[in-house]
């Protein structure tokens, strides 16, 4: 069976013919960002695949609803309406709640997981599946490479199959591995002439200079005809933007997608007669629909773009929610630094206070929430000046509803600083002043974010039947919202009800797409319930995800030594170390598995290497010192476990073996003084420690 192809080549033509493009089972898609922005080409496959799919499996659509429709509403018209939530049904001014990168990334693996298992079908009933050809990747939007890394990666070419095209060049780091290790490279020769260099019509008639630039703006400026596109730049330049508002106003009276509003629509408008116009507002638009789904790099790049042809003089609101919006856009792809010279660059530029507000809030986060080492007090210093403008604002409505917000924001700093009181204080006292002022229809979204806010802290203060209340509440109000559900069976857990937290992760899982983090939790939650069967069934699915997942990957492999199987449970680490060589937690499993199989020297290697890279994890100084006592090493043993007690205080297990050693070492009053001292503390062994004192006594 033929794998994965990556194939390289300078024009489509040469690039498709190799990938069998032509034939009857192939979709082709075309990926070039200017055409549709985030998930250009994911949408073609997807509308090949779902009116089948929606007619023969029903339920499989159903299961995967949100993610489809996430990123792409426009396919609404094929499987209907997406599930109603607080943000989606909020206005762009009350939205305090939005998503970045990570949850693109989730919405991606559950598109990717759709496909697989309609493959999978399609190959059940005897028939061949189509396979999927990508072409233009390197010129693809970061969401759609990202979405062919992961679908390449977890996709069985006997199920399967994708084909990968591109110009020569760099690809991002995560699809450039994945292609490496899971795709035959091809090279492709030269075109045969389907992208003719020379300018000339398919009948071999000359077009004239026009007429090529006419045909670069009409491709949306996706050709590979080198012919159109140095036309197009030698072009008059208002030529060229009357060209760019044709093709724009055709696009427009077509009522586009928002795929087509980010992508060719934005990129038209930004090169028409109207840049600081019609560009600037096409391209605000965009940039505001990608900050309500979350597609970060469309976001950063729109902003940027946004910013060129904005007048800060003229246009200073527009120009600050460029800014804004990309510096925050930048925080989820890990650009912290570029973040906060974004920010810096509009308290520079202007002197609104609205401005100073809301870029003092968005530091304050940064300091408290993301940058490293985190600086709380440097963040509160920034959070209180956004506080004290959003306290003397003008007008009253907007001073209740800044107020809260930036209070909101300073309780979470508080919170950090470690004043969970004070935090707790401020987060309700928001609450009751939006309740005395606002109708129940009001904010809700914010007011909702309140609400959450407080439950997590009536947790971090023990009061969990009043933080299940407000989980409870907030699960009636938004039921998709499903992190409601996951806290609230944390509750569950506490309290030893696991049948009631398998209930809510259950529920969770039926609704929301496939967080790595929710089937986590739902497997460690079997492992305690003792269904080893489905936490490993629920670690798989992470492991299929995200491999490189370092506690997924702990937690299956623990399982698998608790019932000894150890090939596997050394398989499933030296697959976590070939993407994490220097993962101290893996060394170390790796060092538990072979202590378990009585492979010593192994055991202290794989140990010693995990304490090379983290000499303050205690684990791995217990375990050495456990081989250090199997080999007779008593003094080096009772050093791993003497530095063990200095980073986690006493603990009666940890007593109870240094005893141990010392009796070996025949430091018998030393032995002595650790049992008895184990023996006062909470969870000892008392029946060991006993013995164990016992035969150290004789």
């Amino acid at each position: 069976m033929p794998g994965h192809r990556m194939i390289v080549g300078d024009s489509p033509a040469a690039r498709l013919r190799p990938a069998g493009a032509d034939g009857d089972l192939a979709v082709v898609a075309r990926c070039h960002r200017r055409l549709r922005g985030p998930y250009t080409g994911v949408d073609t496959v997807l509308r090949a695949v779902l009116p089948e799919a929606a007619r023969r499996w029903p339920e499989l659509v159903e299961h995967h609803r949100v993610e489809l429709l996430y990123g792409m509403p426009e396919f609404a018209e094929l499987i209907g309406p997406a599930p109603r939530t607080l943000a989606g049904e909020s206005s762009f001014k009350e939205r305090t709640r939005f998503f970045g990168a990570g949850m693109i990334r989730c919405m991606s693996q559950g598109i990717v997981s759709f496909l697989l298992d309609y493959a999978r079908r399609v190959r059940s009933c005897g028939e061949l599946p189509a396979y999927l050809v990508f072409d233009e990747v390197d010129q693809a939007e970061p969401t759609t490479q990202e979405f062919i890394a992961l679908l390449v990666r977890r996709a069985d070419p006997a199920q399967l199959r994708v084909v990968v095209c591109a110009a020569p060049g760099e690809l991002p780091e995560e699809l450039a591995q994945v292609l490496a290790r899971h795709t035959e490279r091809i090279d492709a020769g030269p075109s045969d002439g389907g992208d003719r260099g020379d300018g000339a019509h398919p009948g071999g008639r000359p077009r004239s200079a026009v007429e090529l630039a006419e045909a670069y703006v009409l491709g949306d400026g996706t050709g590979s005809d080198p012919a159109e596109l140095l036309a197009y730049q030698q072009a008059d330049p208002e030529l060229r933007a009357r060209l760019h508002d044709l093709r724009a106003d055709e696009l427009e009276q077509a009522s586009p997608s928002w795929g087509v509003r980010v992508g060719a629509l934005a990129y038209h408008r930004e090169h028409g007669s109207d840049r600081a116009g019609a560009g600037r507002l096409a391209l605000l638009a965009a940039q505001r629909y990608c900050v309500e789904v979350g597609f970060s790099a469309a976001v950063i790049d729109l902003g940027l773009r946004g910013r060129l042809v904005t007048d800060p003089n003229v246009d200073q609101h527009d120009f600050w929610e460029f800014t804004h919006q990309a510096a925050a856009a930048c925080i989820p792809v890990g650009r912290t630094v570029q973040s906060m010279e974004l920010y810096l660059d509009v308290i520079q530029r202007f002197t609104d206070p609205k401005v100073h507000m809301m870029t003092s809030y968005s530091i304050a986060m940064l300091h408290t929430r993301f940058l490293q080492p985190r600086d709380h007090d440097l963040a509160l210093r920034w959070q209180n000046n956004a506080v004290a403008i959003a306290g003397i604002l003008p007008d009253p409505a907007e001073r209740l509803t800044f107020s809260v917000f930036h209070d909101n924001g300073l309780a979470l700093v508080e919170m950090h600083r470690g004043n969970l009181a004070r935090s707790l204080e401020l987060v309700e006292s928001c609450m009751a002043r939006l309740d005395a002022k606002l109708t129940d229809e009001q904010w809700r979204l914010h007011r909702s974010q309140l609400l959450y806010n407080r439950a997590r802290l009536l947790t971090a203060t023990g009061r969990l039947d009043e933080a299940f209340a407000d989980y409870s509440t907030l699960i009636d109000l938004d039921p998709y919202y499903t992190d409601y559900l996951s806290e609230r069976a944390r509750i569950h857990r506490v309290r030893g009800d696991f049948a009631a937290a398998l209930a809510d992760y259950d529920r969770a899982v039926r609704l929301a797409p496939p967080f790595p983090e929710l089937y986590y939790n739902r497997g460690t939650a079997r492992a305690e319930a003792g269904d080893d069967k489905g936490a490993l069934a629920d670690f798989g699915y992470v492991l299929e995800m995200e491999p490189d997942d370092v506690d997924t990957r702990l937690a299956r492999a623990e399982m698998l030594l608790e019932s000894e199987e150890f090939d596997a449970a050394e398989a499933d680490v030296a697959a976590g170390l070939a993407l994490r060589p220097d993962e101290p937690r893996l060394l170390c499993m790796r060092g538990t598995v072979a202590l378990q199989r009585g492979a010593l020297t192994e055991a202290y290697q794989a140990l010693s290497s995990a304490l090379d890279l983290d000499p303050g994890y205690p684990a791995a100084l217990i375990n050495r010192a456990v081989v250090h006592y199997q080999q007779d090493r008593y003094q080096a043993a009772v050093q791993d476990l003497t530095a063990t007690l200095g980073l986690i205080g006493d603990d009666p297990d940890v007593l109870l073996n240094r005893g141990i050693a010392y009796q070996a070492e025949g430091q018998l009053d030393l032995a002595l003084a650790d049992f008895d001292r184990a023996l006062t503390l909470p969870g000892a062994d008392v029946a060991e420690l006993r013995e164990q004192r016992e035969r150290c006594g004789a």
